[in-house]
């Protein structure tokens, strides 16, 4: 009689096929969105080529991820140390180890952890005395709706000086962060991953930038030009504005404009140039543009912190638009050219 298969009969690619056959079809989409192409192509054949697995290994499987997960989740909260002290608890001294054991082989715990669950507006009294530098530091470790927060709140002064730092950071290593968390009276209780971590650069300030408030985006942005004018262009060429809403072409334009409100979109044009309201007319119907033109007309004056919002709006559609491919926003440059 063949021996029962146990856990340590499966590398992890089998475990991940398991999981998903285990989770069933609903729940396991979720997770292949999550993934890449080329491990959903991994883990499809995988799945595929399973034939016959005993509930218990099932189980099993399923046991383990939950642990990887609590673990994952401890550390994120508070470190390492803080993470082994819990499952210590949860699973006994043992288990703990195996479990944080196997996950310190790959995981990389992400700096500043502890502050990325923070209020931006808690954050920025935290921090804003800060060195400009260390500002830079921790904001590129942060979601970038959470740094936009915090750099459009500093005083104008000092954003385009992080915005800088941010954009031509490029590897800090983990005795520099380590030092910033402990000025900061939060520190990690190990840094996992202790080769150099990448952090900052032009994609990131974009991000920022993208997330913030338009006088924000323009104050820094107009501020580099003078100081850093060639990494300002570079930094533009990664961004989209509402008046670059002439790169896209009329289907793009027109695929834009039917997730607009027309409401939105007649606030939006009040400040816009000729150029920008001719390529957004020409491309609604001749009833349509009259009704909006008749809208701007009507409307009377518009506090301009509305007129941004409404822009602000369109530039969220065309950006979600591009994420999904729904359409192209050609910036420059011989990548941008579909044939």
């Amino acid at each position: 009689m063949a021996a029962k298969a146990s856990l340590a009969d499966y590398n992890g690619l089998q475990k991940a096929a398991i999981l998903m056959i285990a989770l069933g079809p609903e729940k396991a989409s979720k997770l292949f969105k999550h993934l890449k192409d080329e491990e959903i192509e991994a883990l499809t054949l995988e799945i595929a080529n399973t034939k016959s697995v005993s509930q218990q290994v099932k189980d099993d499987v399923m046991d383990e991820f939950y642990e990887l997960c609590l673990a994952q989740q401890y550390i994120a909260e508070g470190g390492i140390g803080y993470a082994k002290e819990l499952l210590d608890n949860a699973l006994g001294n043992e288990r703990a180890s195996e479990v944080i054991g196997r996950l310190t082989a790959s995981l990389q715990v992400r700096p500043f952890e502890f502050i990325r669950k923070t209020d931006p507006s808690q954050l920025l009294n935290f921090i804003q005395d800060e060195h400009p530098q260390t500002i830079a530091l921790i904001l590129s470790y942060l979601p970038s709706a959470q740094a936009a927060q915090v750099i459009s709140a500093l005083p104008p002064e000092k954003q385009a000086d992080v915005a800088k730092r941010i954009a031509m950071m490029d590897r800090t290593s983990p005795e520099i962060i380590q030092e910033v968390e402990a000025v900061l009276e939060k520190k990690l209780a190990s840094l996992v991953n202790q080769d150099y971590t990448i952090a900052g650069g032009v994609d990131s300030i974009v991000e920022i930038l993208n997330s913030v408030d338009r006088a924000t985006e323009k104050h820094i942005l107009e501020t580099l030009e003078i100081e850093e004018p060639e990494l300002t262009d570079e930094i533009r060429k990664k961004m989209f504005v509402f008046e670059d809403i002439l790169l896209l072409d009329d289907k793009s334009i027109q695929r834009v404009l039917r997730e607009v409100d027309n409401s939105e979109l007649a606030i939006a044009m009040k400040a816009a140039n000729e150029q920008v309201q001719n390529a957004i007319f020409n491309n609604l119907s001749k009833r349509l543009a009259v009704m909006i033109k008749e809208d701007m007309e009507y409307m009377g004056p518009v506090r301009m912190k509305d007129v941004e919002e409404a822009q602000q709006k369109i530039v969220n559609i065309i950006r979600k638009l591009e994420d999904s491919g729904e359409i192209i926003v050609s910036r420059g440059g011989g990548d941008d050219i579909v044939v």
